[in-house]
């Protein structure tokens, strides 16, 4: 196996949301890949941020079956799918995106995502019960730059009570009092489609980039692409007693195609411990 060509290659970016805008320039600088988006693809039917539709499957998987269903429907032999999910970070509690752009090359038989994790989001949702309220909540999430999304209550599945997209003072007022008008209270969240939300759209670009980086990092002993991290491994000694603290020795590299593996020491350039992070010295 040698090392994968992909200038000039054409490839599918499954999406009806413009997140082309944000994959596209880097693919296109990095790897040379040309890119096109196919006509009428309702991205919609794998999943709504506003649950009105369910994700079929995890994140992952998800990007996958887009990915092909765009393969299906265009003469393309590349494609690109990206999905997105928020949810409380796990230590700070606070608001955490991570967005996966997966290319699958259907010629030479893989797939690979680039991910970004990022705090870096303005994902918000609140019940209101004025106007005034859903105005402050809107310059709070960057209005009008990011728009927001009404509907009578958080669980709303029905279409025609979603009113997604709002981006201007004159539809904000025009669509709150219009739900005030039918329920005591409603629902605003922020609307998380890429091409109504500059901030998602930066860590899209982010995780283009980590995709990138996957491709090009290639396996020393077959030149496949996606020679990655796998596994973190423990037990830097420490610079006092010499001890194995918890602290990061090294980085295991493995190749998915030919389960070549390669651990690369002091990924951190540091051969040596903080006493303080040692068991025995700082117990």
């Amino acid at each position: 196996m040698t090392a994968i060509e992909f200038t000039d290659r054409l490839a599918v970016i499954a999406t009806m949301h413009h997140k082309e805008l944000a994959i596209a320039p880097i693919l296109q600088a990095s790897l040379g890949i040309k890119v096109t988006v196919p006509q009428d693809f309702n991205s919609d039917l794998f999943g709504t941020f506003t649950r009105d539709i369910d994700r079929p499957a995890n994140q992952i998987e998800t990007a996958k079956i887009k990915a092909a269903r765009a393969l299906e429907i265009t003469n393309a032999d590349l494609a690109i799918a990206s999905e997105g999910s928020f949810f409380p970070h796990p230590i700070l509690g606070i608001a955490y995106n991570r967005e996966l752009v997966l290319l699958m090359d259907q010629k030479h038989d893989f797939t690979v995502y680039g991910e970004s994790l990022s705090t870096d989001t303005n994902f918000r949702h609140q019940e209101i019960s004025s106007y005034e309220q859903a105005y402050e909540f809107a310059l709070k999430i960057g209005f009008p730059d990011h728009a927001v999304v009404l509907m009578p209550d958080a669980q709303t599945s029905a279409k025609q009570s979603i009113y997604k997209g709002i981006n201007s003072i004159e539809f904000l007022k025009e669509n709150v009092m219009e739900l005030l008008r039918t329920y005591p209270t409603i629902h605003i969240e922020t609307d998380m489609r890429a091409l109504y939300n500059p901030t998602r759209m930066n860590n899209i670009a982010k995780a283009t980039e980590d995709l990138v980086r996957k491709l090009q990092q290639l396996c020393p002993n077959c030149d496949f692409v996606n020679f990655d991290i796998v596994k973190r491994l423990k037990g830097l000694p420490c610079e006092l007693c010499g001890l194995p603290t918890q602290s990061i020795r090294a980085h295991l590299y493995k190749c998915d195609r030919c389960e070549f593996q390669q651990e690369f020491i002091f990924p951190d350039g540091k051969q040596f411990a903080d006493p303080m992070y040692c068991s025995y010295c700082n117990p």
